[in-house]
C-alpha cells in the first residue's frame, strides 16, 4: 500500500527567539515491509544549517537551526512510503514467555543483546510491583509468548479508556495506570512497562496509522495523527508489533517512523530555543490512503 504523508507543526512564540536547534524525528524507516520513496522537509524560518543522519536505534533524524530573530516556526515534513504486510507470526507457535526471558538473559547473539536493552527501565518507563501483578494473568506457565501478549492488549483495551484530556506527554505510567485513562502513547508505555516487568523485551515504535472516516462522511484533510504502539521480541519469531489502542497487530496501516526504549528517544521534534516567552503548538496530520493516491 502506498501513503502520502504530510506532517505539519507550527510554534507560535509570545517573545522573540533569536536563535534554536532542533532534532527532528519525521522520516519513515526503511524496513523489510517498508519502503520509503521521498522525505522532504520544509523549514520557515530559513533554517541557518539542515543535516540529516541517523541516532543509537538506527532512526532517521534531521537537524536544523535558525540564528534569525523570529516569533513563529512552521516545519513541514512530507513522505511517500510503500508498506507490505509483514510474515505473519502464529501466536501457539512461538516459544513459551519463559524461554524467551530466559534467552535475553544469556545469549550474547549480536540480535538477542540488542533486544536486551530493552528489558531495563527508562526515564518514562518505570516498573512497579503492580505491573508485575496485573500481567500475571496473561503469562502461565508455558504459554506461547505471542498468545501472552495478545492477551495482555485485549485486557489493556478493555481496562482502559481513551482520553485525550486525561494525560500529558510527561505523565509518568503508575498515573495513568491508577488512572485507567490515556492515549495512544500512554497505552505503549504502559505494556511496555509490563512486560519489562517480567524479563521480556518490548520497545516503543513511533509512526502513523490509517485511519477511515466514518460511513458517508469524507476524509478531513489535517485530522489524522501521530501514533505509538509497540514492538516485542518473539525469540526466533522476532520483532512483532502490536497496538494497544485498538487491540491489533501492526498492519499494513502502520506507518513506523522509528523506535526506542520510549517516547523520548524519538519524540517527532524537539529542540533548545533562546527566549520566546511562552508558546503554543499545533499539529496537522495527513494520512492520505492507498485508494487516494491510486
Amino acid at each position: 500500500m502506498n501513503y502520502h504523508i504530510t506532517h505539519t507543526t507550527k510554534y507560535m512564540y509570545s517573545e522573540a527567539v533569536p536563535v534554536c536547534h532542533n532534532l527532528v524525528h519525521l522520516a519513515p524507516r526503511t524496513l523489510p515491509n517498508q519502503v520509503p520513496d521521498e522525505f522532504r522537509l520544509l523549514i520557515h524560518p530559513e533554517p541557518y544549517s539542515v543535516s540529516y543522519g541517523k541516532d543509537y536505534f538506527g532512526n532517521d533524524v534531521s537537524y536544523f537551526s535558525i540564528y534569525q530573530t523570529h516569533r513563529g516556526l512552521t516545519v513541514t515534513a512530507t513522505s511517500d512510503v510503500a508498506v507490505s504486510a509483514a510474515p505473519e507470526v502464529v501466536p501457539d507457535d512461538t516459544a513459551p514467555w519463559e524461554q524467551v526471558a530466559a534467552q535475553l538473559k544469556t545469549d550474547r547473539a549480536v540480535e538477542v543483546l540488542d533486544a536486551y536493552q530493552y528489558v531495563f527501565d527508562s526515564s518514562s518507563i518505570q516498573r512497579f510491583p503492580e505491573l508485575a501483578e496485573y500481567v500475571k494473568p496473561s503469562f502461565p506457565a508455558g504459554r506461547p509468548i505471542l498468545a501472552g501478549v495478545i492477551d495482555l492488549t485485549a485486557r489493556i483495551y478493555n481496562d482502559f479508556t481513551y482520553d485525550p484530556r486525561a494525560t500529558t506527554v510527561h505523565t509518568p505510567i503508575r498515573e495513568v495506570f491508577e488512572q485507567r485513562h490515556g492515549v495512544c502513547q500512554d497505552f505503549a508505555h504502559l505494556q511496555i512497562g509490563c512486560l519489562r516487568s517480567i524479563g521480556l523485551a518490548a520497545r516503543y515504535v513511533s509512526g502513523y496509522l490509517r485511519t477511515e472516516p466514518p460511513p458517508g462522511k469524507p476524509r478531513l484533510v489535517g485530522s489524522d495523527a501521530s501514533h505509538a504502539w509497540l514492538a516485542v521480541y518473539c525469540g526466533e519469531a522476532g520483532w512483532v508489533g502490536i497496538d494497544p489502542t485498538n487491540n491489533v497487530l501492526a498492519s499494513t496501516d502502520h506507518i513506523t517512523i522509528g523506535w526506542g526504549r520510549e517516547y523520548n528517544d524519538v519524540c517527532p521534534i524537539q529542540g533548545i530555543i533562546i527566549g520566546g516567552g511562552e508558546h503554543r503548538m499545533s499539529v496537522e496530520v495527513d494520512v492520505v490512503p492507498p485508494e487516494v493516491t491510486s
